[in-house]
């Protein structure tokens, strides 16, 4: 039996603002450190198990598109010619997988551009899944892409009414700070607001 411990991200920004392979890195350092007191104990060192940090980046840039790339420890002889045995060095992967579009030559990129596109239905999602990749559609795996589908979809609904939410909240600030250089009185300015954007006299008061 072989044991793997594996993490699994999905990532939509490929540039959050540090390099993302650092973090994966990161991931695989923290599994394998977390092992002492469950998979080993003492200086029972042998008994640590591989971990795989696999990153799916939804949006990467475009040289990276429809890439599988993966970072790994590998023997290197700098002085004479010596052969440890790779199980006792290979023990950490960082894997990142960047989607681009769904004619990706590779099967297993065009099945996740496909599973994950926000542009497709479940009904076909499920259709391309069992004709492209010959994968049996029963009811249990039906329901979870259209779980999977409507859960995207929320994610998707909430960024834009977040967006629309910001966008009126620097309205309203906008409109408060140009009346204020003006110097009207400030029970006009939230008279205006309270008409211009249907808000509460409380939530006027909160934004003066």
């Amino acid at each position: 039996m072989i044991r793997l411990i594996i993490n699994i991200e999905a990532q939509n920004d490929f540039y959050p603002g540090y390099p993302l392979i650092k973090r994966g890195i990161y991931y695989c350092s923290r599994m394998i450190s977390s092992q002492y007191g469950t998979e080993f104990t003492r200086s029972h060192y042998e008994k640590i198990k591989k971990v795989y940090s696999i990153w799916i980046c939804m949006n990467p840039p475009k040289n990276r598109e429809n890439s599988i790339t993966r970072y790994y420890i590998k023997e290197e002889n700098l002085a004479g010619s010596v052969k440890e045995r790779k199980a006792d060095y290979d023990l950490m992967a960082a894997v990142m997988i960047c989607l681009g579009k769904e004619d990706s030559s590779t099967s297993v990129l065009k099945l996740l551009n496909i599973l994950l596109s926000t542009e497709t239905d479940s009904g076909d999602k499920c259709r391309r899944l069992e004709e492209d990749f010959n994968i049996a559609m029963t009811q249990t795996l039906e329901s979870e892409v259209s779980l999977m589908c409507n859960l995207s979809k929320g994610v998707e609904e909430k960024g834009i009414e977040k967006g629309r939410r910001e966008g009126r909240q620097e309205g309203i600030l906008a409109m408060v700070s140009a009346l204020k250089d003006l110097q009207i009185a400030d029970s006009i300015i939230l008279s205006k607001i309270q008409e211009k954007f249907q808000l509460t006299e409380e939530a006027a008061k909160m934004y003066l």
